[in-house]
Order: C-alpha cells, then structure tokens, then sequence
C-alpha cells in the first residue's frame, strides 16, 4: 500500500468536495470533517473516505453523491443537526466518535463552529460523568430493541431472516455495552471486540458467546446462541442497575393517592370478573393490577408482588385472594408514612373534605 498515494487522493476528494460547496452550496453547508479510518489511521488500500458534511437546509443534500474510484465505493452524503448531531451530543446515537474526534476541514462561517464546539463539548462532559442512571437508562434502550429482534427470530423459521435477526441483536448488544460503560466507539466494526474487550464491565463471557451466534449453523443454534447473549447482558444491566441507581423510597408525598388508585382502577374489577368467572376479564384485570404494582416498585420503591404467580384460570379465587392480600400489605406502606386513605361513607363526608375543608386550607 502506498500511503501518501492514498492520502494525495483523499486530499484531492476533499478539495472537490469543498469546491463543490463553496460554489453551489456556500449558505446550506456549515461544516466537513474527517472520520473513520483516515482519520484514527487505521485505513488500508481499499478503505472510503468517511466525510461528516453538516448541512444547515434542505436544499445541502443535494450535494449528496456515491460513486466508485479506483475500485473503492465513496458517499457523500450530510449530516443534519437536528436530529443527527443533536442526538450525538447526547449520546443517543452509536456515531458519538463522529462528534467528539471530528476532525474540521472546512466551516462555512465562525459561528457554525462554536455551535458545533457547543455540541462536541456536551457530549464530551457526558462521557466524562460517572457510570449513574443516564447512561445505564440508555443501556436499556438497546436492550429492549435487541429484544423485539430476538422475538422476530423466535417467530421466523428462515435461516437467512434469523441470522439477520441475530446479527441485529449483535448490534443491539454492542452499543447497550457502550452504553453500560459511558463511553463511544472509537474505531471501525472490525475492531468491535478488540476495543470491548477493555471495557469494565462486559456481559460473562462475552467474547465466546458473541462468535458462538457468527458461528452457528442453523435455527435453533442462532436462537439459542442470541438467547444466551442477551440473558448475560440482563444480568449485567440489572447488576449495574442495583449498583449504580439509588433506588427510591416510599414517602407520604410519593405515596400519597397511589392505594386509592389502585383500589379505583383494580380492586372491584379483580372481584366482579373473578365471581363472574369471567376468564379474559379476570386475565386483563390481573394484568393491569400487576403492571400498576409493578411501575409504583420501581418509580417509589414499595415491595414488589409476583402476583401473575398465582393467576390460575381453572381456579380464579386463589388469585382473589392473593390479590386482596396484596392490597392489604400495600396498605401497610401508607400505615409505615402515617397516611390517612381517603374513603367515606357518605357523600357529606366526601364534599366536607374535597369542598369545604380545602376551600378553609386555601
């Protein structure tokens, strides 16, 4: 390979480009910078030329362009900065390097450089923040997406739609990891797990169980394989979860209405479809009382209750009860706050206390 020959030609596509925007799109283009392999040095003879072209309007992608030189493929293409380099600003994008290691080759007016310093410099201060709820609340998101893949994989039996499949939950895996670790990919895919591998914290072994989903053959080995992976990589966001987030506790402020909704919004839906022995209803009733608990645990910190354990259809009243027990071990989170429950007897009472008394507060 010869590397200035090279680099003479990546020179000379980036004066065509500049030449191109200076005359045709001297208003729509605010920045080009140098990424990808020509700019870590990590590029070999049939490597592309990775320009970042930040356009301020509509009008900036029609410099857009692909086209093959010497047997290697180029695009042109742009950047805009909402929602591209804002997202990368706040780490919501897998391009975060392409921000932070820009290196400039051309801005169109001084002020589209301190915006983009702006943003460079935001992305850069999160990444500098200690591993904390941000960056594992992204994690998730990777998380969930790989998920959804793993369900398509489970749904196809074709071994070209699983293994796509499975490669996207690679990728989904890649950047949760990423994000786990509040930090950015600085090199290229082929480098994917020379440069994970120095990372803190990894999903157990994450290595061999990564290559095993490339190697496997058919089906059921890419299911399992996927399955494997991504079980590792819960354990860890859920390690790191109860490390790293301080979680929330109960008070009369946080706690305060939350019983009587979920009297209100479960309670006697629970009982009516469970004495009807009405089986979908007393399911969805279940359902909803189980997802309500669920989000208060999480967002107040209340004990968690495994109350779908206990859903038999063939025997509702098991589930009846474990529900109203549920509710009364609630009840004693309100007991533990000196939590009054808002219930009344009559309508009086009600209108003195929602009329009257607030009215004399006021």
């Amino acid at each position: 390979m010869d590397k200035n020959k090279l680099l003479d030609k990546n020179q000379k596509l980036i004066d065509m480009v500049i030449e191109r925007v200076k005359r045709d799109f001297k208003d729509d283009i605010a920045i080009i910078g140098l990424t990808g392999s020509f700019a870590t040095g990590d590029f070999n003879e049939k490597s592309d030329l990775d320009l970042i072209i930040i356009n301020n309007t509509r009008r900036g992608f029609e410099i857009s362009y692909c086209f093959i030189l010497d047997d290697v493929g180029y695009d042109i293409y742009c950047t805009p900065w909402e929602p591209r380099i804002k997202n990368q600003s706040e780490l919501n994008s897998p391009m975060v390097s392409c921000l932070t290691d820009l290196k400039i080759l051309y801005c169109a007016k001084p002020e589209y450089k301190i915006k983009f310093n702006e943003y460079r410099q935001k992305a850069l201060e999160k990444l500098a923040e200690p591993i904390g709820k941000d960056c594992i609340e992204r994690a998730k998101k990777h998380i969930d997406s790989a998920k959804i893949e793993y369900t398509n994989a489970m749904i196809s039996d074709e071994i070209g739609e699983v293994r796509y499949y499975s490669a996207s939950i690679l990728y989904d895996i890649v950047n949760a990891i990423v994000s786990l670790n509040n930090t950015c990919i600085k090199f290229g895919v082929k480098r994917y797990l020379e440069e994970l591998s120095k990372y803190e914290y990894l999903p157990e072994n994450f290595e061999k169980n990564y290559m095993a989903v490339i190697d496997s053959k058919i089906v059921e080995e890419l299911r399992e394989n996927s399955l494997v992976l991504l079980k590792n990589l819960e354990h860890l966001y859920n390690k790191m979860y109860t490390q790293f987030i301080d979680k929330p506790k109960p008070t009369a402020t946080n706690l305060k209405g939350t019983y009587e909704e979920l009297w209100c919004n479960c309670r006697n839906k629970i009982i009516t479809s469970i004495d009807l022995n009405d089986k979908n209803y007393a399911f969805q009733a279940a359902l909803s009382a189980q997802h309500y608990l669920n989000e208060i645990a999480k967002n107040i910190g209340t004990p968690k209750f495994d109350l779908l354990k206990h859903f038999d259809s063939d025997n509702l009243q098991v589930f009846k009860n474990v529900f109203l027990q549920a509710m009364d071990s609630y009840l004693s989170e309100y007991n533990k706050a000196s939590l009054k429950v808002e219930k009344f007897n009559t309508f009086e009472e009600l209108y003195e206390n929602f009329i009257i008394r607030t009215k004399n507060n006021d």
